[in-house]
């Protein structure tokens, strides 16, 4: 169903280049959806402060989407940890520290479960809602051929897990619901740019067309595919 005929409210949560450029791209193409961008703090372009790791902040998404007054109808977690100033991806077991396993779990794997979870209470059994989450493609298990990145492969393979659940769930409880994981391909943000060097000049998208190939994609998924785990170019990924 094209994305102009979409109606209703519409979340985007993770307010770093992908999230925003897909804000952006769904006030263009949707006329229809209220969209909102969702981040931890509020600020320039971000509507709505949601820290996904404070229980609180999840806890007031609900009464926040019921006072807007309008049908729940999109939800993509834009949100995601690779590194920081005291953790890089590991290149081997000796690297792996726990605080970068859990911080990695926390963000990549259980932040996109709990917000299902916040959201779930304002879904409509015969609504048509979609629920997207970035994940990535060194999560997959059959695709991992270089090995290292553990507490990124194994958080992105955690939330791969969580959603594909989600999608048995809600195909009983809300029919009209699609859960879709997308693979965005690499994309020039913060999150990559130190791990560019090898990425073929073909390959290495702005968050603006990584915005687009992503919501042509969503745009094409119904509740009968629910739980797929698909690239940027529509492609499955093996699990």
């Amino acid at each position: 169903m094209s994305l102009s005929r979409w109606n209703g409210l519409a979340l985007i949560v993770g307010a770093g280049g992908i999230g925003r450029a897909l804000a952006s791209q769904l006030r263009e193409r949707a006329p229809g959806l209220h969209v909102v961008l969702c981040g931890r703090q509020q600020g320039p372009g971000v509507a709505w402060e949601l820290d996904l790791e404070q229980q609180d902040s999840r806890c007031d998404l609900a009464p926040r989407i019921a006072s807007s007054g309008l049908p729940l109808r999109l939800v993509i977690n834009a949100s995601g940890w690779l590194h920081d100033q005291h953790h890089q991806p590991e290149k081997r077991l000796q690297q792996v520290d726990a605080d970068a396993l859990l911080k990695s779990f926390s963000i990549n794997a259980m932040a996109p479960l709990l917000l299902a979870k916040a959201v779930e209470p304002c879904l409509l059994r015969d609504h048509p809602f979609h629920f997207a989450s970035l994940s990535a493609r060194v999560g997959s298990i059959t695709d991992n051929r270089s090995g290292g990145w553990y507490a990124y492969r194994g958080a992105k393979a955690a939330q791969n897990m969580y959603l594909r659940s989600l999608s048995l769930e809600w195909a009983r409880r809300f029919p009209s619901a699609c859960v879709t994981l997308l693979h965005p391909g690499t994309t020039d943000t913060a999150l990559s740019r130190p791990f560019q060097t090898f990425v073929a000049a073909d390959r290495l998208f702005s968050p603006e067309r990584a915005a687009v190939q992503l919501l042509d994609v969503l745009s094409q998924q119904t509740p009968e595919q629910s739980g797929a785990f698909l690239a940027w170019d529509g492609q499955s990924i093996p699990w």
